[in-house]
């Protein structure tokens, strides 16, 4: 088995997705730096890092991918009634770094945001790459997610939730709001149990990577990415 190491002087250089690993399935390289320039150029070859904190940084694009079209966000009939007596409030781009910290404190399968990565994505935030959804109860954050904006996709990277239904709803409201400027698909990266039932799908890598080359192109007014109350 060969595992590529990144050159720590080309950030924007990655071994061809289609040669990552069979076992691990998608394992790519190892090696590099959380920099901005490296990461945002990542996700815009369908590579992401995920990695533990004793582990050097590791690569991935798997194949299948998991997506999920916006429009096929499922509602399921529970989630309809709640949302006719929602106790919470949805906003984006609102607190980026409180949504990041509760993603790695209240994570089910354990986390590998760790403050590293947390540094390393606001700083992202903070070249308007990155962003953030809200999910409030007055004035406490109960959920939330976060991810990288690419032209007509959105890179999740993770959700939490501290109420009942708040991650949900803070998809379902993302969603259709993304959909609103044009935006048409979540890249869910590996497909959970969670976002199964939310409608999302694994399809093969060759088609996600040309599909993110298409979308990535696509031009998302910068409207969308105003701080603001969507739900």
């Amino acid at each position: 088995m060969y595992l590529p190491c990144l050159d720590p002087l080309a950030p924007t250089i990655f071994p061809s997705p289609e040669s990552a690993l069979t076992s691990p399935q998608g394992l790519l390289a190892y090696g590099g730096d959380l920099a901005a320039q490296r990461l945002i150029s990542a996700y815009q070859q369908g590579i992401f890092p995920w990695f533990s904190e004793d582990d050097p940084i590791l690569w991935w694009s798997p194949d299948p991918r998991a997506v999920l079209p916006v429009e096929d966000f499922h509602l399921s009939r529970s989630m309809q009634r709640f949302l006719r007596h929602c106790p919470y409030q949805v906003t984006i781009n609102t607190d980026f770094h409180a949504v990041i910290s509760g993603c790695s404190l209240h994570h089910p399968e354990g986390t590998w945001i760790t403050s590293e990565v947390i540094s390393a994505w606001c700083r992202i935030a903070e070249t308007g790459h990155a962003h953030s959804v809200e999910v409030w109860r007055g004035n406490k954050l109960v959920g939330g997610l976060y991810g990288m904006a690419l032209g007509g996709v959105f890179c999740g990277e993770s959700m939490f939730s501290l109420e009942t239904n708040a991650s949900k709803l803070a998809l379902f409201v993302f969603c259709q709001h993304f959909s609103r400027y044009g935006g048409q698909l979540i890249d869910c990266q590996i497909l959970n149990a969670h976002t199964e039932s939310l409608g999302a799908r694994e399809i093969p890598r060759r088609q996600f990577l040309e599909q993110l080359d298409d979308l990535k192109k696509k031009n998302i007014p910068a409207e969308c990415w105003v701080k603001k109350r969507l739900f």
